[in-house]
């Protein structure tokens, strides 16, 4: 596959004029992040946009910039209390590196966001595009991004080969969002080409007809635009079975806060077995005594890379265990009558909904 796009100046100052023309009339200047614009508040947007739809976004950052409205106050706030805030987004690795990277500025750079780019892509969880985004929208500096929906605008625009995961692919693209992004306007243009990809330039049924670009834009004239970029070979997508195990006293229920590294990272979800045949150990190790057992509807947790089918299993306790839970232990008694205060994994939201629903 060869890919070689050549842009003259004089065409990259019309695809620009053409983007920011479209954006004073077209593009979204009233979302929450738009407002107040910093540093800190834009990376923050940045970072749960990734994979993540705006309307989705916008009452978690809410929620998020009310109570960590800096950088000091994320950096000094407890995981458990981070991972609450994003409990529902997905991909709980950002929360985690958000957290991270908090850290690292309060102590490397005084709570100030770093404003020299690679020292910002050196932050845990921002790659270059996400750096760019972050100083061009928040301080106008002269930085081109390349996130999903801007791929797929110029992937049209210039019929690039090949899709998202392809390091020629992303090779190609750099120096085409380099050579169009112009110094002046810099914030504007950015934050339109990410528009265009979302509202007009979408995946499917693109709107052409009110595309600022439909006139230069190859794939329109010839036709091609399901065609860019190109889909992804598919996968068979491997399945696995887990059995959740749900030790249950009155209202409480037993947890264990997950190892920060893998799925459900730093999250607290059931305990987890390989087979049944293991119970009655599992038991014994905490000193339950079973009275009763409930099983819960059966569900599959789709990841990206694989299907997990969770089976989950409801033992009612007599007492509660005779080993002592420390306040620093992986085990956490949760009460289902309170308002959780830590981060929960997708899975074991659904299973609460469910226990709920149980007589106590």
């Amino acid at each position: 596959m060869t890919n070689k796009t050549t842009i003259s100046a004089k065409s990259a100052q019309q695809f620009s004029d053409q983007v920011l023309s479209w954006f004073q009339l077209q593009g979204r200047k009233h979302l929450p992040w738009q407002q107040d614009k910093t540093a800190y508040r834009v990376w923050i947007s940045e970072i749960m946009l990734q994979q993540t739809q705006v309307a989705t976004v916008i009452p978690y950052y809410l929620r998020f910039m009310e109570s960590f409205p800096n950088i000091i106050d994320l950096a000094n706030a407890d995981e458990d209390s981070v991972l609450h805030h994003w409990t529902g987004l997905g991909y709980y690795a950002r929360a985690r590196n958000l957290h991270k990277t908090a850290k690292k500025i309060r102590d490397e750079y005084q709570g100030n966001f770093p404003e020299n780019i690679d020292e910002v892509i050196a932050l845990p969880g921002i790659g270059r595009s996400t750096a760019g985004a972050v100083l061009s929208l928040a301080l106008n500096k002269h930085h081109a991004i390349l996130d999903g929906n801007v791929k797929r605008v110029l992937a049209r625009c210039y019929k690039v080969q090949g899709h998202t995961g392809q390091a020629i692919y992303e090779k190609t693209l750099w120096p085409i969002t380099d050579a169009l992004t112009p110094k002046l306007g810099v914030a504007q243009f950015n934050q339109a080409m990410m528009d265009l990809g979302a509202m007009v330039c979408t995946r499917s049924k693109p709107k052409c007809d009110i595309c600022p670009l439909k006139s230069s834009c190859l794939a329109h004239a010839s036709g091609e635009q399901a065609n860019y970029p190109q889909k992804k070979p598919k996968k068979t997508i491997p399945e696995k079975h887990t059995i959740m195990v749900i030790p249950r006293i009155a209202q409480q229920v037993l947890m264990e806060k997950r190892p920060p590294a893998g799925i459900w990272g730093g999250l607290w979800c059931f305990l987890e077995l390989s087979d049944l045949d293991q119970l009655p150990y599992l038991l014994a190790e905490l000193n339950l005594k079973q009275t009763a057992t409930f099983a819960l509807d059966k569900f599959r947790h789709t990841f990206s890379h694989f299907h997990l089918d969770i089976e989950a299993i409801v033992i009612d306790c007599e007492m509660l265990p005779a080993k002592e839970i420390s306040e620093n232990s992986t085990l956490q008694w949760y009460n289902l009558a309170t308002v959780a205060s830590v981060g929960l994994a997708a899975s074991t939201q659904k299973l609460i909904k469910q226990l709920e629903q149980l007589p106590v």
